[in-house]
Parts: C-alpha cells; structure tokens; sequence
C-alpha cells in the first residue's frame, strides 16, 4: 500500500510540476535561508576565534588602567622592567614572558615613506604571539642587551617600503633612527575587524625605550602559560603580584588589567552563537509560511480532484487510505522542497564565505535538522486537507461538477 500511494503522489507532482515547484517555493527558501544563516554565523565565529586565537597560543595580556570594557584609566602607571622581572621569578607555570613598548614612527627607505607601530621587545615575543621570522633571523643578545637598532618587518611594512626590492641588511629610518633590517615575519593578513595584523616591525626592547619613547615605560606584558588548564590560576596569581607590587590597598579597583585572550574567544564565541540563533529563527518563520501555502494548494487540489476522491471511495477505498495519500503528497512536497533548499543553502554559504575568506563551518545537524522540519510541516499543514478529503461523501463527491 506504501508503494502504490507514495508512486501515485509522484504522478500527481509531475501532473503539475509548475504548480508543485511554485508550492515548494517556501520551503525552498525556508530550509535555504535557515542553513544559510546558521553557517554563516557558525563560520563567522570559528574566523573571530581563530583570529583571537592566532594572537598567541594560551595568552594573558597585561594592560595599565582599569579593564577596557570600562572606563580607562589615563593616569595608570605604566608597568617598569622589574614587574616583568617579578612575574618571570615568582609564577610557576610560565611557558614564556615578553615586555613590549611600543611608538608609532614614520619610517622612510630612499623615497619610500610609511606610518607604523614599532614594538619594542625581545625575542619571547615572537613565541608568545605566534610570530615566525620566514627570512632573516631573530635579534642576538648583544643587540637586546646593547639596544642596537636592528629591526623585523612585517609584510605590510615591508611591501610599502621596498615593493619588489632586497630588504634584508637595507638599512631604514625609524623616526630619527637608523635601522638595519635582520629579518621579516610571517604575513598573517587582516583579521574577522579589519585589522593589518602585518603593519608593524619589532626592535630590541632598549632601542624603543631609550631612542624613541624617551623612558623605561613597559606598555603591555605579553604572557604565555605553559599549561591551557593553568590559566585562570596563573591569572589570578599574577593580578594578586601585581596589586601587591603596586600597593592597590583591599577594596580599591586594579589600574591594571589582564586580559584571557581565551575568555575573550569565548564570550566573542557567545555573543555570536545568540545572533546566529535569532537570525535562524527568523529565517526559520519562512517555513512556516511555506508550509501554509502547501495547505492552500493541498485545499485547492482536494476541490480539483473530488470526483476522483468520489470514484476511489466508491469502489472500497478507506478513507484512511485517501487521507494517507494526501498526506504523503504534502510531505513529499515539503520534502523535494527541503533536499532544494538544503543545496541552495549549503552552496550559498560556501561560496559567501570564500567571498568573505572565512572558514566553511557547516553543523550537520543544522542540515539533517532543517531537512526533518520541512517533513514535518508537510505532515502538519497537509494533515488539515488530506483530513477533508478522506471525510468527502462519495455520493456528493460523484456528483461534483
């Protein structure tokens, strides 16, 4: 009996294949706008946490004044070389540790000038921020311990300055310095904000203080944790050291701030999970819509086919028969609908996020779910016509014009 209704639903699909492809028009879009938005927002958070992730492998990172989700402290003290020192000597569980000043500079080569940040540091900084010197090498001790002005491009920078040209061993300007260039890093593009995460170059931590800021100021100390289950612990201990060393008294707010670039993973991770929840919501209303319109023409198609109705009941169909006929259309309807809509919706995303340069995150379960719901509106919204059609009177159906 399943064989025989579900070939006489498809006769009646291709009897009308116009008026079946416009009756799944909905449920195309539906599942299709549904899987769109989902993936999209589940791509757009794998590239916001991979990015966030790509600052550094288990990164804390320690600010002066008060926690930037509120209002800054400008009169916070900047951090000096012995808290540095502290944080290396007293935390356990420290994979690596770099103190970072940083000025933004002009930097000139030849005819070739270009606006910048150069950071201050040493060579942990490359470790902890997951930074890799493809060309040239990293600085040698005596350059970090003398302040020699030797420095590491970026690939912006680079490019802005020498194009297609050699720039190892080139020597640049960097403010009023002269710079030899030992090396270049990895390029790593922009990130999910719009962000250069290449315009920069790296000098020996004495060279930026002494030669360009003009004092011993520590402007950011980048920690690596050796250990990602350590991290809230070492976090904890290192804002007690810090209060301690900067004698914030009980009760009195921290002018400091450390920040998990994990925590910060999460909460972006959050954030985006509830607007990829409203917007499949939304877009989830369309099929419900689609499924009213399978009710309306599932109605018109009972009234069309009465007479036929009438003529089954006659000659010893059971209205349970009739009734599972309907119902089968409806859901095979809802379903050829759902299989289009899934295609459009995968291939859509696919390509949006090539567009967008962000991961292809598909959730099976989003597909094999909106798949399911749109069987289950053929059921919900055809029950009602294939309902009339098996209560029709054969008589009154037989003599229906």
């Amino acid at each position: 009996m399943w064989l025989a209704t579900l070939l006489m639903a498809l006769r009646e699909v291709r009897r009308n294949v116009m008026r079946s492809v416009l009756t799944t028009l909905g449920i195309v879009i539906g599942v299709g706008s549904v899987i769109a938005m989902v993936t999209l927002g589940q791509s757009a958070t794998a590239r916001v946490t991979g990015d966030i992730a790509a600052l550094g492998q288990n990164m804390l990172i320690v600010l002066p004044g008060a926690d930037r989700r509120g209002p800054v402290s400008t009169n916070a003290a900047a951090f000096k070389l012995d808290d540095v020192r502290s944080i290396e000597k007293e935390l356990t569980g420290i994979a690596a540790v770099a103190a970072t000043a940083t000025k933004g500079e002009l930097v000139v080569y030849g005819n070739a000038n270009y606006s910048t940040i150069a950071y201050g540091t040493t060579n942990e900084f490359f470790q902890v921020r997951s930074l890799k010197v493809t060309r040239g090498r990293e600085f040698t001790d005596a350059e970090l311990a003398g302040g020699t002005p030797a420095c590491i491009l970026g690939e912006t920078v680079r490019r802005q300055l020498f194009a297609s040209q050699e720039s190892l061993d080139a020597t640049i300007r960097v403010g009023l310095v002269a710079c030899r260039v030992v090396g270049l890093l990895e390029a790593k593009g922009q990130n999910t904000f719009g962000q250069d995460q290449d315009d920069f170059l790296v000098m020996p931590l004495p060279t930026v203080q002494r030669r360009l800021a003009g004092n011993g100021d520590i402007g950011m100390i980048f920690v690596s944790v050796a250990e990602e289950q350590a991290i809230a612990r070492t976090k904890a201990r290192m804002e007690g050291l810090l209060r301690e060393r900067r004698r914030i008294v009980p009760g009195q707010k921290d002018d400091f701030t450390v920040q998990d670039t994990k925590e910060i993973a999460k909460t972006v991770g959050s954030v985006t999970g509830v607007l990829t929840a409203l917007l499949g919501a939304v877009a989830a209303v369309s099929l419900l819509v689609g499924g009213i319109g399978i009710m309306n023409i599932m109605l018109v198609s009972v009234t069309e086919r009465t007479r036929e109705i009438g003529i089954r009941l006659a000659i010893g169909a059971l209205a349970d028969e009739v009734l599972l006929q309907f119902l089968v259309e409806a859901v095979l309807l809802c379903m050829l609908g759902g299989a289009i809509g899934v295609t459009l919706g995968l291939g859509g995303s696919w390509l949006a996020t090539r567009a967008l340069s962000m991961p292809f995150a598909v959730q099976p379960t989003v597909v094999i779910g909106a798949f399911v719901f749109s069987a289950a509106i053929g059921i919900a919204f055809g029950y009602l016509p294939a309902r009339k059609a098996a209560r029709l009177n054969p008589i009154e159906a037989l003599r229906h014009e």
